[in-house]
């Protein structure tokens, strides 16, 4: 079958929801993929940062295959040690808590919303969020995201979340009331433009949530798992919330999502308040611990932090090349590059180079690579870019 072929099926059947770039990628190892007409690309965007150890990460795909032997799926009406032991390892690497198991980044910060609400019991109910912020597209997480863009059309939205501006200490007091119960925040906002929280911000708003006894929710979906050079992003800033949110990069490759509470929290919910039919299934869990093993056994997270150093090394390089680009910003591997011109064009010409970015809010190419990415990747990934900008 031909690309073409499949576009056009996509045509017919498909529902036209996602703007799509006309490749059709057939398979993937490490940074690399290839398209149906065995095309070569070097993908630093694998799978909106899915695919943190790359595509089809041995250790990964060897444990994928000896659980899809064993047992897939089973209904959580029943225990099953995977999970068990999934959710004592994520808690053994963040804090002591407890962990509810679903399948996406939406449905994690939906569970988080709905405990929220249990803790506040009926009192309290708003939630704070934060401009450019985005959390997800269920109607829920719609209404906690900060871009109207996605909103529009969907009204009326959930009542009950408050949107106010970023790294605003001030706006966040003025914000509160006897009816907030929670802060939700994404400490790199990576649909919002890649934007990294002010360390004294989120100290300053940590202090603020203790003393007002206002829960912080820390949206973990994108930066987790290693993506920022720590496994997890608050533990850059030195402070501990009270629930975290995981998906993405969790499963390797295939779809879980996480939600942990401090316990305290956790216990409100009782049996039947909320579930997720294939959530936190033998599959996903097996997956996941390999996932974590080798984050830790092959220091993935030294790489990260030096390769992201690196990689962010040659970005400001160019900065100084193209008086175009604005900004180098990030953290890790989670780095973006903001430009005074379109940046669709230059994600095109790259496409066409055979190299894999993304661009986001119209002007900010975003670059994500798997956290084990090499140096000479890199390398090529920068001179491909480079190339492309000397055009514009």
């Amino acid at each position: 079958m031909k690309t073409e072929e499949v576009m056009e099926l996509y045509r017919k059947y498909v529902m036209n929801t996602y703007t799509r770039l006309p490749i059709s990628l057939s398979r993937g190892k490490g940074s690399r993929v290839w398209d149906l007409e065995q095309r070569e690309y070097l993908d630093f965007f694998p799978g909106w940062g899915v695919s943190c150890l790359g595509h089809c990460y041995p250790k990964v795909t060897s444990r994928i295959k000896e659980q899809a032997k064993r047992l897939i799926h089973v209904s959580n009406n029943y225990y099953h040690h995977l999970q068990a032991r999934l959710a004592k390892k994520i808690i053994n690497l963040s804090f002591p808590g407890k962990v509810f198991f679903c399948n996406s980044g939406a449905e994690a910060n939906e569970s988080a919303f709905k405990l929220a609400r249990l803790y506040g019991e009926g009192k309290r109910f708003e939630i704070i969020a934060f401009e450019n912020s985005f959390h997800g597209r269920t109607l829920a997480t719609l209404s906690a995201t900060g871009q109207r863009k996605y909103q529009e059309g969907f009204e009326p939205l959930l009542p009950g979340f408050v949107h106010i501006p970023f790294n605003d200490i001030e706006a966040v007091k003025r914000a509160i009331n006897e009816k907030t119960v929670a802060v939700i925040i994404e400490l790199i906002q990576g649909e919002g433009g890649v934007r990294v929280a002010d360390f004294a911000f989120v100290k300053e708003l940590y202090r603020l949530c203790q003393e007002k006894k206002i829960l912080l929710i820390v949206d973990e979906v994108q930066t987790g798992m290693g993506r920022t050079g720590k496994l997890f992003c608050y533990q850059h800033y030195g402070v501990t919330p009270d629930m975290m949110t995981l998906a993405k990069s969790l499963g390797g490759g295939l779809p879980i999502g996480a939600m942990v509470a401090k316990e305290e929290i956790a216990d409100y919910f009782k049996p039947g308040m909320h579930a997720s039919t294939f959530g936190g299934s033998p599959l996903v869990c097996k997956t996941a611990l390999a996932v974590l093993e080798a984050i830790e056994r092959e220091n993935l997270l030294k790489n990260c932090y030096e390769m992201g150093d690196y990689l962010k090394g040659k970005l400001k390089m160019l900065k100084e090349k193209f008086n175009f680009i604005r900004e180098i910003r990030g953290m890790g591997l989670m780095l973006a590059m903001e430009l005074d011109i379109l940046g669709k064009p230059i994600v095109e010409e790259c496409l066409k180079r055979g190299l894999l970015i993304n661009c986001t809010q119209d002007k900010v190419l975003r670059i994500m690579p798997a956290i084990n990415v090499k140096k000479k990747e890199i390398d090529k990934a920068v001179k491909i870019l480079e190339d492309v900008l000397k055009e514009q």
